[in-house]
């Protein structure tokens, strides 16, 4: 519906309050509400969270998805079976699947472990690399898999 803006008075498809979308967007200004799940006030998003929470809440199982067959070409099921504890520590809060070969193409369940970020980084870093392999291999000898180094 075309109509006078009572903003600009152009003469434009009428958005709303009577105003054109170019200047009904200048003075839109998103609702602001206090978070249900991080208490902070922020720009409502959806469910009367944030943006950041309402992705963290209702879309994380997509985003795991996404990330787990981009950089292992594996489904969710299969990473959360594989990523449950850090083989040499036990830490359990944040995992990373290594690739024992160092083959990203071998996207084998033998060939992928759970470290956590800090033995994963010390897996990939020349001075820390020997011993943390070396570990590694005997974990593996212990769980009775064979060792693929």
């Amino acid at each position: 519906m075309i109509k006078r803006c009572i903003q600009c008075g152009q003469e434009k498809e009428h958005q709303a309050k009577g105003m054109c979308y170019s200047c009904y967007k200048k003075q839109w200004k998103p609702k602001l509400i206090i978070c249900k799940n991080c208490k902070k006030e922020k720009k409502h998003h959806a469910f009367g969270l944030c943006s950041p929470c309402h992705m963290k809440l209702h879309h994380y199982d997509i985003i795991k998805s996404y990330n787990a067959r981009k950089y292992h070409n594996i489904s969710l099921d299969t990473y959360r079976k594989l990523a449950t504890s850090c083989i040499l520590c036990g830490f359990d809060k944040v995992i990373d699947l290594h690739h024992v070969d160092h083959d990203h193409k071998n996207n084998s369940e033998e060939n992928l472990v759970p470290l956590c970020p800090n033995h994963h980084k010390m897996m990939h870093k020349a001075e820390y690399a020997a011993t943390t392999e070396a570990e590694l291999r005997k974990k593996l000898i212990e769980r009775g898999g064979k060792s693929l180094f």
